[in-house]
């Protein structure tokens, strides 16, 4: 696998990273019914058509998980792939949203700000540090090429 294959695996992990991060922070507010209260209440309505407003789930956060594509004493670069976070969501207290269950419960999405924010850093200096190994690698090779003999 060449130098520049290599630096571009990693500059596509860390827009990756980019995206997910940017996702979970603007949804992180995205809330939903809590999955245990989807059932909705047939005594208040028997003998007529119950349709119930649906409301979306909450929103599903997120994370990115990134592997060395090395074998053996090769380098490969690396890949990564987008995941769920587990557990999607937490319970959260919003009495006021249509969709509350009995207690006033809604689900929130499970995003740490902190984690999202040191992975928008992580993705920077990766972009920073692949960038300096094309860079790097072309100058290597331009400066080899003006070589005469």
């Amino acid at each position: 696998m060449s130098i520049y294959s290599i630096a571009a695996s990693g500059l596509s992990a860390a827009s990756l990273r980019v995206s997910v991060a940017a996702s979970n922070i603007a949804n992180v507010q995205t809330t939903g019914p809590l999955p245990a209260s989807g059932k909705s209440d047939t005594s208040a309505a028997a003998g007529s058509s119950n349709i119930a407003p649906t409301f979306p789930a909450a929103y599903v956060p997120l994370r990115v998980d990134q592997v060395s594509q090395s074998s053996g004493s090769t380098p490969g670069g690396t890949s990564a792939t987008v995941s769920t976070v587990s557990p999607s969501y937490t319970a959260q207290s919003d009495p006021t949203a249509p969709f509350a269950n009995q207690d006033g419960l809604v689900a929130a999405p499970n995003v740490d700000l902190a984690n999202e924010f040191a992975q928008l850093a992580a993705a920077k200096y990766s972009f920073i540090a692949n960038a300096k190994v094309i860079q790097a690698y072309a100058e290597t090779t331009d400066s080899l090429l003006d070589i005469t003999t």
